[in-house]
């Protein structure tokens, strides 16, 4: 019988972490066996820096940066750093909250896998890295209009593409439903007077 791997559990790292970060941590929170902590925004780089260099902790490998989006908080995004411990078998996720237009600091001098995580944030969410050296567009389109992982961005889309034969190219133009939002009636037949579709001519033919 197989048995899936096992992390090593959070026995001691809670307090170690705690005296590590000092200042810089704002919110500790284990749950199911995983330590998630909330530092502050201007202290990432150095929060990750002494969690990867600490030997008793090890964090060595950025495994992914994730993103979350709270259009009601006031820090509407959350961007989450997922580190590994192979040396100690333990994970950790880091999290910062951030505002609209606020930079969150490049760790690509720590993480170069980093580069390519941050692109990512930036074109789905829009949240910034001060200090990344190419901050592109990495899933989208070149010309894509706005952030699609943002809840605020609109299902549709704000431009849609077609090959034009008139250009002999692909353009970009303006989004047109193809038909109206059409109305439905949920009410059961079954369920009091009910007059469908179609059963005027049921009538003229005696049915």
């Amino acid at each position: 019988m197989s048995h899936l791997p096992v992390m090593a559990g959070n026995e001691g790292t809670v307090a170690r972490v705690g005296a590590l970060l000092e200042d810089s941590l704002l919110e500790m929170v284990e749950s199911v066996g995983e330590l998630t902590l909330v530092v502050e925004r201007l202290a990432l780089f150095r929060v990750l820096e002494r969690l990867r260099d600490a030997p008793d902790l090890a964090f060595e490998q950025l495994m992914d940066i994730a993103g979350a989006d709270y259009p009601e908080r006031e820090n509407r995004f959350d961007v989450s750093y997922h580190m590994l411990s192979m040396r100690h078998n333990r994970r950790v996720r880091v999290k910062v909250r951030v505002a609209e237009r606020e930079p969150v600091p490049s760790v690509v001098t720590l993480f170069p896998n980093a580069g390519w995580l941050e692109r990512e944030v930036w074109d789905t969410f829009g949240v910034s890295f001060e200090g990344n050296p190419d901050l592109r567009r990495i899933l989208t389109d070149y010309g894509f209009e706005g952030h699609p992982f943002r809840k605020d961005f609109p299902l549709t889309g704000h431009v849609e593409l077609h090959y034009s034969e008139e250009q002999g190219r692909v353009v970009y133009a303006p989004v047109r439903l193809k038909q109206d939002y059409r109305n439905f009636d949920f009410l059961s037949p079954w369920e009091g007077d009910l007059t469908l579709p179609g059963d005027e001519k049921a009538a003229e033919n005696g049915q």
